[in-house]
């Protein structure tokens, strides 16, 4: 057998790693993620793995935070929602109209009901016209009809018709979720169609590096409940690829550090994402994992998320006072490290009043065919210029208005990240990190404190101090931190009151150190269990968890390996698809199956399950073989819902009849 190769492309490192037979890492690199143009970080860190040893991979897997940060950061590219048979009570719950904005989301006429029986007819004329008019704006098409998971028609035909009128991509959301709920059955379905050119470009960057390398190895990818699929299934659901990356690291602390019982946290350039281990199993949710502000109906790993890592804005926030995150930037000592010569333009923004737009320069993210045909002039012009290079906002707003408020057009649209004060920067000016520019990180401390302090009455730094304003970010991240681990251990402990607003409670009168807002003693302490450490992951782990540590009084490992634990972590899973029937009891002495092709009713509950298990068993077996296992086993899960009568006895009322197939992936080399 010969080697694996795992690949992690995050918002700001892209790493790889070469793994043996004995999951021993053989090689490893870490190179920056070039957002603009994906292939180029990615071949960066393939370059620096040794040639030979390429040339044996007989496997790849894909993690990436892509899809993560895509709906931590409401980015994506632009789609349209048909929503059958949906009133606006609906739509408003969907929680997209904030998301997409009202045009994008399109009502027709149909829909069914609870048992599967069509309430309206699909309003197929009105459907043809909406799909005519989007097919030039949207890089996908959305649909979610009601009650389609007792049966799916409409949604089906809906389908059919985007692909004979544009041939795009579309995502329906009976195809992703198995669970009633409409409103956000629409929100996940409308979240993977967003994502789907995300991953599509990402996949064809991987898929031809490897080809120059002359590696024809199967590539899979991370889904969120840490299993694998092909390149091809990702493109088809990439909503089930977010937690991928978080996924891909816990599965990767768990063999770096070699412990069974753990806590994992790992930090990256966008979020924190903290997850419970026990026996080596992390708890999943079946509900659903929330991700930023929304909760798609996907499987993954339960994790404890927060909008905090590396390259995480800190502003002023009304409500909140100082913030840091959810908004990610670029770090003044990353962009300044590119770019020396903006050193100067930093000592000038030093010298003059604070404003809004210091610390701010404007560079180019992503590059998206459906959104930059729907730019402005002005908008194609600020996209032209940024290819010179960054556009310092503050002498944009000075000297053009119209091209500042086109690059903040296009920042909103995401495909323009601002740059700023961030954590990154206050671990550069305390000497924690030396990765970038150290002065570039001090000159925008003192200007981001100047500001903070003239605009906002924040801060008692001293005028031109950098470190103490660093210290004040670095201690509101610890505490942030620690705070959500406390959280975490609320929740897995089943403590359900209010548990965001009880551990905030807790970490005020419990940390230590120069995370507490006061240095008064507290006569509380607190202490994680001494058999679950918290093993801590990622780029930015090393600066910030030994001071988490020190402020909860608990055990921290920082494994070997651990800032590439996601590139590890990929090539740890199993092809794993779960197909979920439910059958009900309409009425009594009446069982029915709700089929991919519609209801059928049984008259014993026997024939329902043998109808349920086969059904199940072939679609999930097809699904394992397509996204690429070796072989497949197939077992099955049944969750009844019976409650006992005083007359009749015991009743059944309905059951959900889940089969998984599990095998391993296929490594081959041709």
């Amino acid at each position: 057998m010969g080697y694996r190769l795992g690949i992690d492309t995050g918002g700001t490192f892209t790493d790889a790693v070469l793994l043996n037979e004995a999951d021993q890492v053989v090689a490893m690199a870490k190179r920056l993620t070039t957002r603009l143009d994906l292939q180029q970080g990615i071949a960066d860190a393939l370059g620096a793995l040794p040639t030979d040893l390429l040339s044996q991979v007989d496997l790849v897997s894909l993690s990436s935070t892509l899809t993560t940060n895509s709906a931590v950061e409401g980015k994506g590219a632009p789609i349209c929602v048909l929503l059958i048979g949906y009133d606006e009570r609906q739509v408003k719950a969907t929680g997209l109209v904030s998301l997409l904005g009202a045009n994008s989301l399109i009502l027709l006429g149909g829909g069914h009901d609870a048992g599967g029986c069509e309430l309206a007819p699909l309003d197929e004329q009105a459907l043809r016209e909406t799909i005519l008019a989007w097919r030039e704006r949207v890089s996908a098409f959305a649909v979610s009809a009601s009650f389609s998971v007792r049966n799916p028609a409409h949604e089906q035909r809906a389908a059919e018709l985007v692909h004979e009128l544009t041939g795009k991509p579309v995502t329906c959301g009976h195809e992703l979720a198995a669970s009633l709920g409409a409103p956000r059955r629409a929100m996940t379905a409308a979240l993977n169609a967003r994502m789907i050119a995300y991953v599509a470009r990402l996949i064809e960057a991987v898929q031809g590096l490897l080809h120059s390398h002359r590696i024809s190895a199967p590539l899979m990818i991370v889904k969120g409940d840490g299993s694998l699929i092909s390149a091809d299934s990702a493109i088809l659901q990439p909503i089930t690829t977010v937690l991928s990356g978080p996924a891909a690291s816990v599965n990767g602390a768990i063999m770096l550090s070699g412990r069974r019982n753990l806590i994992v946290a790992d930090m990256g350039g966008t979020t924190t994402d903290i997850a419970v281990v026990r026996d080596g199993l992390p708890t999943l949710s079946f509900d659903g994992a929330r991700v930023g502000d929304w909760r798609p109906m996907v499987e993954a790993i339960k994790l404890y998320s927060i909008g905090l890592g590396g390259d995480s804005e800190v502003a002023f926030d009304p409500g909140r006072g100082l913030a840091i995150g959810p908004r990610r930037v670029l770090p003044m000592s990353l962009l300044v490290s590119q770019h020396p010569e903006l050193h100067e333009a930093l000592l000038r923004q030093l010298n003059i009043p604070p404003g809004s737009n210091h610390n701010r320069f404007a560079m180019r993210l992503q590059h998206d065919e459906a959104l930059l045909g729907q730019l402005t002039p002005d908008e194609h012009e600020a996209w032209a210029r940024l290819a010179e290079g960054p556009v310092e906002m503050l002498r944009a707003v000075e000297e053009k208005r119209w091209l500042a408020r086109a690059l903040t057009s296009l920042e909103r649209r995401g495909l323009v990240i601002f740059s700023g004060f961030t954590p990154t920067d206050a671990a550069h000016v305390l000497g924690i990190s030396r990765h970038w520019d150290v002065e570039a990180a001090r000159l925008a401390a003192v200007i981001w404190a100047k500001r903070m302090r003239r605009q906002y009455g924040l801060g008692r730094w001293p005028e031109g101090d950098a470190e103490a304003p660093s210290r004040e970010v670095f201690g509101r991240v610890v505490k942030a931190i620690s705070t959500k681990l406390i959280e975490a251990g609320l929740h897995d402990a089943n403590v359900d009151a209010q548990q965001a607003r009880l551990a905030s409670s807790l970490a005020a009168l419990i940390l230590r150190g120069e995370s507490r807002v006061t240095t008064t003693p507290s006569v509380f302490t607190l202490n994680f269990s001494p058999l679950s450490p918290v093993v801590a992951v990622g780029g930015p782990a090393a600066s910030y968890y030994p001071a988490v540590g020190e402020a909860l009084g608990a055990e921290v490992v920082l494994p070997s390996h651990g800032e590439v634990a996601n590139a590890v972590g990929t090539l740890l899973g199993q092809v794993v698809q779960r197909v979920h029937v439910s059958v009900l009891q309409p009425v009594h002495g009446r069982f029915r199956v709700f089929l991919p092709d519609g209801p059928c009713d049984h008259v014993t509950l026997e024939a329902a399950y043998a109808m349920a298990r086969q059904t199940t068993a072939e679609r999930a077996e097809a699904l394992a073989w397509q996204a690429g296992a070796a072989k497949v086993e197939v077992r099955f899960e049944i969750d009844e819902n019976r409650v006992d009568n005083d007359i009749d006895g015991e009743v059944f009322f309905e059951a959900r009849v889940t089969a998984v197939a599990i095998g391993p992936p296929r490594r081959t080399r041709t």
